[in-house]
This record gives structure tokens, sequence and C-alpha cells, in this order.
């Protein structure tokens, strides 16, 4: 698949094909360590493809979050940032923390 969106439209399909629309809701596991570079402080949306140009910060990750959030009916989101960027779990859970439950499993269990 090509997008986020494209992943979530299969996955809302499939509860809707399923007869569950509106029982069912999306939660996701970012595990977004993996693919932050700490050397430039961006986090890096081609790491997997080797794309290059997709770096961007936490700021604009959050928003993509937010956006993915009112789209689709997303209810819990796990470390969504790189485990020491408090700055942006703060600013996210302002954002869209009473919409969203947000999990920082790094963040809260494997950071120091």
């Amino acid at each position: 698949m090509n997008s986020e969106e494209e992943v979530l439209d299969t996955i809302c399909n499939a509860i809707e094909a399923a007869g569950y629309k509106g029982k069912v809701m999306i939660a996701m596991d970012i595990a977004a360590s993996e693919f932050y570079n700490e050397k430039t402080k961006l986090y890096d949306l081609g790491w997997k493809t080797k794309e290059s140009g997709k770096e961007i910060t936490g700021v604009q990750l959050m928003n993509k979050y937010k956006q993915l959030a009112e789209k689709y009916p997303i209810v819990s989101i796990e470390d969504p940032f790189e485990q020491n960027d408090f700055e942006s779990y703060t600013m996210m859970n302002k954002e869209i923390g009473q919409k969203v439950q947000i999990v920082g499993d790094d963040l809260l269990v494997t950071n120091p």
C-alpha cells in the first residue's frame, strides 16, 4: 500500500463489510523511535523505502496523526514519537488527548 490513508481505508472497508461499522475502532502502534533520525531530530517517513525528502518535524507528525484521527475511528495511538520527544507528546496530548488515547510505551516503560 502506498499511504497511511490507503491502509486505513482498507481496514475501515473490512470493518464495514464484516458488519461492525461503529462497533470496532482502530488502535495503532506507531513505534516512531524506529524512524526517528537522532542527527536531524526529524521523523523519516521514507525510512523503509529509502525514499529521500520524507523527513518531518514532531509538529508535522502530530498534525498528521490529528488529521487521521479526524477522518478515521482511531481511539488509541501507541508510541507516536521518539521516546525522548517530550515536547511532541505534550503537544499531542493537548491537541487530541481528549479524543484519542496516547500510549507512551517507549516513553514510560523502556525510557530510563
